[in-house]
């Protein structure tokens, strides 16, 4: 297949590459500069676009996912398909669609879990909103660049999951972090606190499978001094997505809502920019009543 990559940081690189290495012809295009292995180069969006059976997009915010993609669209063929990785806002998200059908283009909003070792290891997983055939066209290139691909419905549910999701993680991690912090003030061993609550009704990904403490359950970021596996500064961003999306469905989320306030003090008052989002539990634990 002809594609294009628009956006080659740190998981857009990988997953083009896994695209060229599953040999399809990947043309890229970052504003920055960047590349990847096997991927050609092109000098614009639209110049990547041009020809392109699937354009794919993986950008920071929706403001830049609307600017790119009323560049490119015009460059696309009819009957192509816009697929966006991106984690973006939900209005973004179903503007751009439409944008691309009134175009007779496919859309497709396919937000990513996995991190930078999924993209790498082709093992990430899309939540994916759009058309039947939209999606049954991207699909093999789902199976290239990751290993499950869940389509949720029509245009802008793919950010819906990914953002509902990650609202439950970030509520989650925040009660963990916390756990093991009055454990410690109890005098409850750490390892007792997981061999306990992994085995129990308090089981979550948060503690079974991402531990925040080190030398507890499997490795972890925990274990590598806090380097960002999904660092606090995302979690932060998803956390305001879903808040927003919240506000605009008029939707009561009184625990998303102060996730995105704890997170957003870790990240701009409390050094938790670049670390990863479980290192709240050092922040916990340095902290008494308030």
């Amino acid at each position: 297949m002809k594609i294009a990559f628009i956006g080659l940081g740190n998981m857009g690189a990988p997953m083009a590459a896994n695209l060229a290495k599953a040999g399809h012809e990947v043309t890229g295009f970052d504003v920055a500069g960047a590349s990847a292995e096997g991927v050609g180069t092109a000098a614009s969006g639209p110049e990547a676009a041009t020809g392109a059976e699937v354009v794919i997009t993986m950008l920071p915010n929706g403001a830049i996912l609307r600017s790119v993609a009323a560049e490119v669209i015009p460059a696309m063929s009819p009957g192509a398909v816009l697929l966006d990785c991106s984690t973006v806002d939900v209005e973004s998200a179903r503007a751009v669609a439409q944008q691309a059908e009134e175009a007779g283009l496919g859309a497709l909003d396919a937000p990513v879990s996995g991190g930078i070792g999924g993209a790498a290891g082709g093992t990430l997983t899309f939540m994916v909103g759009g058309s039947e055939e939209a999606f049954a066209k991207a699909k093999p290139l789902f199976d290239v660049m990751g290993q499950k691909a869940v389509h949720c419905g029509p245009s802008g549910n793919g950010q819906a999951a990914k953002i509902c999701n990650n609202m439950i993680l970030g509520v989650t991690m925040i009660a963990t972090c916390e756990a093991f912090a009055l454990a410690d003030k109890l005098g409850l061993s750490r390892e007792a606190m997981f061999d306990v609550v992994s085995t129990s009704s308090g089981y979550s990904w948060s503690m079974n499978a991402y531990c925040p403490a080190p030398g507890v359950g499997p490795q972890s970021p925990a274990d590598n001094g806090y380097q960002p596996g999904f660092a606090a500064e995302l979690m932060l961003k998803d956390l305001g997505l879903s808040q927003q999306a919240a506000a605009a469905a008029d939707a009561d989320t009184p625990m998303g809502h102060r996730a995105l306030e704890l997170y957003r003090s870790f990240v701009e008052d409390e050094g938790g920019k670049g670390r990863d989002f479980s290192a709240m539990l050092p922040r916990f634990e340095e902290r008494g009543r308030s």
